[in-house]
């Protein structure tokens, strides 16, 4: 029994605008990962049962990080910054060549420190990219899943098969297709145009390989403008015609951000037919990207943490509901319902609310994988970004700490 939790069940109202949320208290009942029993706080119970107080912290979703490098990354030894370069991805490329295997002896230990990380942040599901290249083969892959089996019970995963070095420049399909027997999830790919200077036979390659083993694709896409928007249109394109659809992502797809006014509208509304998902980290720069017109046309936006703190960049921390309190700073979302919407970028698209207010989650049957936060509502903890006092990953508790108390007599 999880006892005393504040649970959303409306939102009140003044002058027919949303300015706050309404919350009740409830005892949940949790048998083998799931709710069972949603009880008022004097309604009986077994006395029999487990007990944990929950002191009237809010129950809300746990968090998806759906595009990160667990593979790679400085988090658990030395501080290291980023290495300045003159020829951008290339001189990385250059760089992870010699870098890597360094890195290998101790990436076991670092992918665990860092899903402990990402887990005392509430996310309980992951999805990570893994570099598969000439330099480590698939050793990446395999520290990975060792580290991922050491947390089983207390994450969910996904693996993204990524060719970091590029798919055709680096000659890797065959390593690739190796990596996909080992039960890898997503087939990634790395800018066709810019990298692998072949956009046709790069996508073509990373569709054939998912057609083969019935998985999904999760593209890297730096490239800007129409190099960008062609590679979008044309991947498109392709996952209408493997039967790919809502198995595609997108990751970064700067290029959208220069659409023009209506072309915008276009796009998004092919991206939202097919299925294809789009992977932000909420970048700041001189571009924004249009994540508000993408959900307003039905994209399924994802958000995750991408680096953190490797020799692409220094400064992620791995907090997924940081991420929707970026968004909710850059797009202006700062009332009471805009930003207990914007919960629902780090949850996966679950809110404890629906856009018309009524209590939607947890039901009964759904699984208890959520996070405790001391905050009055879901506005208040995507503006304010409490501790994330306990994790819940299928009723076992992932990250943080609860209180056992004796049943009620």
């Amino acid at each position: 029994m999880l006892l005393n939790v504040r649970l959303e069940s409306g939102y009140g109202y003044e002058n027919g605008q949303v300015t706050a949320t309404e919350t009740v208290l409830r005892n949940l009942q949790i048998d083998k990962g799931k709710i069972t029993k949603i009880l008022d706080t004097k309604a009986a119970y077994a006395k029999t049962m487990d007990c944990y107080d929950a002191k009237g912290m809010l129950l809300l979703p746990s968090f998806r990080d759906m595009h990160i490098h667990l593979d790679k990354t400085f988090y658990g030894g030395p501080w290291r910054a980023v290495r300045p370069t003159k020829n951008g991805i290339f001189d990385r490329i250059i760089e992870e060549q010699t870098l890597l295997p360094q890195l290998l002896p101790t990436a076991q230990a670092r992918a665990e420190k860092l899903i402990a990380l990402i887990l005392g942040y509430g996310s309980t599901y992951v999805r990570s990219h893994c570099n598969i290249d000439p330099t480590v083969g698939l050793k990446n892959l395999e520290n990975l899943k060792l580290a991922l089996a050491s947390y089983s019970d207390k994450i969910s995963h996904e693996i993204v098969a990524f060719p970091q070095h590029g798919l055709l420049r680096s000659n890797v399909e065959g390593i690739m297709r190796d990596a996909m027997q080992l039960g890898v999830t997503h087939v990634g790919g790395l800018d066709p145009t810019l990298v692998d200077v072949d956009m046709e036979k790069s996508l073509q390659t990373m569709v054939q390989i998912a057609v083969d083993y019935k998985a999904g694709i999760d593209i890297h896409l730096h490239e800007g403008g129409e190099t960008g928007i062609k590679a979008i249109r044309r991947l498109a394109d392709l996952t209408e015609e493997a039967g790919l659809q809502g198995k595609v992502t997108v990751s970064h797809a700067f290029s959208l951000a220069s659409l023009p006014a209506g072309a915008d509208v276009e796009m998004a509304d092919r991206l939202a037919s097919l299925g294809i998902s789009i992977a932000s980290s909420v970048p700041i720069g001189k571009s924004v990207m249009p994540i508000p017109l993408l959900q307003k046309q039905k994209v399924n936006v994802l958000l995750g943490n991408d680096s953190i703190t490797d020799h692409w960049s220094p400064f992620g921390i791995g907090d997924t509901l940081q991420k929707s309190h970026l968004a909710a700073q850059l797009y202006g979302w700062s009332s009471e319902y805009n930003l207990s919407r914007a919960l629902s970028l780090a949850t996966g698209g679950i809110t404890p609310l629906d856009e018309s207010g009524k209590q939607v989650w947890p039901k009964v049957g759904d699984a208890a994988t959520a996070v405790l936060v001391a905050a009055s509502c879901s506005a208040e903890t995507v503006a304010r970004l409490p501790k994330r006092e306990a994790v819940l990953h299928k009723g076992t508790l992932s990250s943080g700490t609860l209180e056992a108390v004796k049943p009620k007599r």
